[in-house]
């Protein structure tokens, strides 16, 4: 059996957990036992040890375990060492047992898409949502995205400030700059992102649907022409709200099914196909653009779709991928669908497999 990417993860006061190792030797992994048991947390904590970042929280506050300082992840990714520390002095990383490492030389490793139910607010919910699904693909994918984004919104962010105090023109002009250059790459990057995965997710979701869907997605700007003239143009709107109103902060994609706008016209399991779709579509681009097919972690997303679609979800995923999925029961999966099975349960692992 082939050795998956990721070899084994270490937990040290992260959520639920005071302290688990969990060793990983096959391409497809299944984690199953009863609810709060901590399957999620896991799964997170594979997520937060590759890319210093959880898909359930901003705040890290919340990945430490009640009435410790701080939480400790170590791993083995294609046999290099990786560790993140994260307490009261903030968070300190470490590679092939190096401390002190940059956060670029750390995520340059490892890859992930990060499936959820939650995933169904890409389809119904706001742009917000889908602008960050954008976001977690660019920083994967683009070298210059990350702080790209970080200086568009630091400008935002303290554009929005003066325009709230009601201050000059003058000191909320001093922010145009950094706003319109950065807010330009951000805009022709999420144009060619949304091009890129327009077939990956129409194909996804023809495939998991029975051949009975057709998806399409498209860009929608947040800002109508060029961005420096919206910018202008929004000059007695901004006054009046007290806030920047256009610009890549109020992107979105549209999605379209059979020709309608999905999150009005889609079923319940249509939606959730879409999303999965969507995600799908998300971890084939990380695959063709970088060369390096993504970890895929599934956060118990089998239950609300029938069992044709279970198995034929698992059918589309990236196959080079290694994958991770938690579930709380099994007995829709395929009995030749080759995958190591463990159970958790009061805070141990057990394999069944």
């Amino acid at each position: 059996m082939n050795r998956p990417p990721l070899q084994e993860i270490r937990l040290r006061d992260f959520r639920c957990f005071p302290s688990i190792e969990w060793k990983l030797d096959a391409p497809a992994t299944c984690i199953t036992g009863a609810n709060a048991q901590g399957k999620t947390s896991l799964l997170e904590a594979v997520c937060v040890l590759l890319r210093l970042q959880s898909p359930r929280t901003t705040s890290t506050s919340d990945l430490v375990r009640v009435g410790t300082p701080g939480f400790g992840l170590q791993g083995l990714w294609q046999d290099h060492s990786m560790a993140v520390r994260q307490d009261g002095d903030g968070r300190r990383l470490t590679l092939e047992s190096k401390p002190g490492v940059r956060s670029s030389d750390y995520l340059a490793l490892a890859r992930v898409t990060w499936f959820s139910n939650s995933d169904q607010e890409l389809v119904v919910g706001g742009g917000s949502t889908r602008r960050r699904y954008l976001d977690f693909l660019g920083v994967q994918t683009i070298p210059a995205y990350r702080k790209c984004l970080r200086d568009y919104e630091r400008a935002l962010r303290s554009r929005n400030l003066l325009l709230k105090d009601n201050r000059p023109r003058r000191e909320v002009a001093g922010f145009d700059t950094p706003l319109v250059e950065n807010g330009n790459v951000l805009m022709q990057e999420r144009t060619r992102l949304v091009e890129a995965l327009r077939p990956h997710a129409a194909f996804a979701a023809s495939w998991i649907g029975g051949n009975n869907e057709s998806l399409s997605i498209d860009y929608q700007p947040g800002a109508a022409g060029a961005f420096p003239d919206a910018l202008e143009a929004s000059r007695a709107e901004e006054e009046r709200l007290r806030q920047t109103v256009c610009g890549p902060h109020r992107d979105d994609i549209g999605i379209f099914l059979n020709g309608l706008p999905a999150g009005s016209f889609a079923s319940e399991g249509q939606q959730r196909t879409i999303a999965l779709s969507l995600k799908i579509a998300q971890a084939r681009h990380i695959e063709s653009s970088t060369g390096q097919p993504p970890l895929l972690l599934l956060d118990d997303i089998f239950g609300e779709l029938d069992p044709g679609r279970r198995n034929r979800l698992l059918g589309a995923l990236p196959p080079e991928s290694q994958s991770i999925l938690a579930t709380t029961f099994l007995d829709w999966i395929e009995p030749d669908f080759p995958m190591r099975v463990w159970t958790l349960s009061g805070g141990g692992l057990r394999s069944l497999s």
